[in-house]
């Protein structure tokens, strides 16, 4: 079986995962994004499956879009990496499958969003619906922050602006949780702590083991059913007496959850593509 191994560059996760890949006795090619060219008219077929795995999500939900449409197997769907490119689509999912998850609200005028971010109660976190890495995330603890903010996001313009996406602020203890799906198991978590509120290794966070109790593997394991399921990093927060979802991710990195977990995540995640490549039915959570 050939795997293609779509990237923008090849990381310490991609490495690994190529590694992983070659060492179960398929045969990988690395397809660079920046390079592809995809002719509608002109199927490339030459793919048991693909595994997804470009920096600019652009990008990624182009390509899948067309390899899908050639019948080629993707790894994640393009479903699924349409519904967790969006913090809002996500949140969507996960609300009307009944996923604990922060109150969300969205409004598209500086106006509505004050009235949005009263309604939710002070502090409110805003976010970029789109975006990772902890980047552009702003805590807002009352009404004379909120309208400075939501003015200078309307002048900036264009259409990432367009849309205030808003939560309630959860008072965490410090951590956040990040546990790795793939298909129907949560085969690890870690505890990522910081003493800042954003608590994103790439915004410094240290990161330690997470057991995966019945309660946690049940949550991410729902989630993972809400976005269509595959290959997944689900967020998790603590909030008071009980967890509730933050985000679900769809190109995971997980370069800094290896040793303190002991999982063998690119392993695990090369016996999921194989078993898509073989066109074996893999389960999405549950």
């Amino acid at each position: 079986m050939r795997i293609g191994l779509l990237c923008s560059r090849i990381r310490v996760e991609e490495k690994l995962l190529r590694d992983a890949l070659v060492y179960r006795g398929l045969e990988v090619e690395v397809v660079d994004d920046r390079e592809l060219i995809l002719t509608l008219a002109q199927p490339v077929r030459r793919w048991d499956a693909v595994l997804e795995r470009s920096i600019s999500q652009t990008r990624a939900l182009a390509v899948t879009s067309v390899l899908e449409s050639w019948g080629i197997l993707t790894v994640n769907r393009n479903a699924v990496a349409v519904t967790c490119a969006s913090k809002l689509a996500t949140s969507a999912a996960l609300e009307a499958a009944g996923v604990p998850t922060p109150a969300t609200a969205v409004a598209f005028t500086p106006e509505a969003a004050l009235h949005a971010a009263a309604e939710l109660g002070y502090p409110v976190v805003l976010k970029p619906v789109t975006g990772s890495w902890g980047r552009l995330l702003a805590r807002i603890n009352d009404r004379d922050a909120a309208e400075a903010l939501f003015e200078h996001k309307a002048l900036l313009g264009g259409p990432e602006h367009s849309v205030f996406y808003l939560q309630r602020h959860v008072d965490k203890p410090g951590r956040d949780i990040r546990a790795f799906v793939v298909g129907d198991e949560v085969i690890c978590a870690i505890y990522r702590e910081s003493d800042h509120w954003v608590t994103n290794t790439a915004r410094g966070a240290t990161t330690r083991d997470c057991p995966v109790d019945s309660a946690l593997r049940s949550l991410c394991l729902d989630a993972a059913v809400a976005v269509g399921g595959g290959v997944l990093a689900i967020d998790l927060l603590e909030d008071r007496d009980r967890l509730v979802v933050s985000e679900v991710n769809a190109t995971m990195e997980f370069k800094n959850s290896i040793d303190v977990t002991g999982v063998d995540i690119p392993g695990r995640v090369a016996d999921y593509v194989r078993e898509v490549a073989r066109g074996a039915p893999v389960a999405v959570g549950g």
